[in-house]
């Protein structure tokens, strides 16, 4: 999957041991999910002023006062998703299309949401530039998903809505997870919301904090 970019020696022992300080040491125990933040280049997902900060245990500003997630978060995310890779999975809110790129390493198709237009452009650059070009990139009410290319076997969403939303939801194949962050604009909780027969389950819920969902089903 991986394009010609070629690491520094330096930033490639900073990725290895971002999986093993950040990742694995914190509790992340899917070696698929491991393997997939190891694989991909962060540093070409950040600001080119910011490369040298691309492993570190922060969020970083990727402008339009949007970040890149904590690797630890979306690590987190992509393990809760419990992927085996033949998976058709939908991610809001696509920033510097970061995520993106570590699902594209676990499902077999993504397509990723972005509201903000230049972020939207910036991320379909990033991902080429990464080798990811099979990652469809969408412009859109990220709420509001993408619904003529549902089902999706799970939903990823890198930004904190009041609740789940409804239309993300309902994209879900039967089985399908959704995970979002859902609470108020400075504190929220990563909810894993399962689709059974019997309606939506609340499987898994820790702390976290993101930037607000922008759209319909945002703040």
């Amino acid at each position: 999957m991986r394009g010609p970019w070629q690491p520094s020696p330096e930033l490639a022992a900073a990725r290895r041991r971002m999986v093993e300080r950040q990742l694995r040491a914190r509790g992340i125990r899917d070696e698929r999910v491991l393997a997939a933040m190891g694989r991909v280049p962060r540093e070409l997902f950040v600001p080119a002023a910011a490369r040298r900060l691309a492993y570190s245990d922060n969020a970083l500003a990727i402008g339009h006062d949007q970040t890149i997630s904590q690797p630890y978060m979306v690590a987190r995310i992509c393990a809760e998703l419990r992927l085996a890779g033949d998976e058709r999975v939908l991610d809001v809110g696509s920033g510097s299309g970061y995520q993106a790129a570590v699902l594209a390493e676990l499902a077999a198709e993504v397509v990723t949401i972005e509201v903000i237009p230049e972020l939207a452009e910036q991320a379909r650059a990033n991902l080429a530039a990464a080798g990811y070009e099979r990652v469809e990139v969408v412009v859109g009410d990220g709420g509001l998903g993408v619904p003529e290319r549902a089902p999706f076997g799970a939903v990823a969403v890198a930004a904190a809505a009041p609740g789940p939303p409804p239309a993300l939801y309902a994209q879900l194949e039967p089985g399908g997870r959704l995970v979002v962050p859902v609470g108020a604009r400075g504190e929220q909780e990563l909810e894993v919301v399962e689709k059974r027969p019997e309606g939506a389950v609340v499987v898994r819920s820790v702390p976290c904090r993101f930037v607000p969902l922008v759209g319909e089903a945002g703040f």
